[in-house]
């Protein structure tokens, strides 16, 4: 078989659930880190924004989804939400969060070493070092989840709509 073939997803092992001792330590530790989070004065939803904008860089479909629906309880809006891919491009975003935003994206690529000293040298001018801390634990747990997801092919599945929620 070469590499170019794809392996259908029901052919996929849900390593979650093949190794469960392993996903419930991830789990711990991103119960950990959010606690670190919330030590730190990270506000949810920026939280949040770092959650979606590292599934994004992943292609993460089930952790975009289940992030969309934390960040909009935890108050974001809709249209933050839709030019979260752009956030270079508006100025909706606070510096603060542009600063997290920027240390999560070379959290998830950290071979750009350039990126990521610039990212690294504007955090220290606008965040602290819990702060700092903070927002790299989250991203890499993140992305943590989003492989355990992308390799498993875990599915999204439509929510049905309720009255009074926007159609599809």
């Amino acid at each position: 078989m070469s590499y170019a073939t794809a392996v259908p997803a029901s052919r996929r092992v849900f390593i979650d659930k093949q190794s469960p001792k392993a996903y419930r330590a991830l789990v711990k530790a991103a119960d950990a880190v959010r606690a670190v989070a919330d030590e730190a004065g990270l506000d949810r939803r920026l939280v949040e924004l770092i959650n979606l904008r590292v599934s994004q860089l992943n292609g993460c479909a089930f952790c975009l989804d289940v992030h969309t629906r934390a960040a909009l309880r935890a108050g974001e809006t809709a249209q933050r939400l839709g030019v979260l891919a752009a956030w270079r491009d508006t100025e909706l975003f606070t510096e603060r969060e542009r600063t997290a935003l920027a240390l999560a994206e070379v959290t998830t690529d950290p071979a750009n070493a350039v990126a990521q000293d610039g990212a690294y040298e504007q955090a220290r001018q606008v965040l602290d070092e819990d702060e700092i801390s903070a927002v790299i634990w989250v991203a890499i747990t993140i992305n943590a989840f989003n492989r355990v997801s992308v390799l498993s092919k875990h599915h999204v599945r439509r929510i049905p709509s309720t009255p009074g929620s926007p159609r599809e």
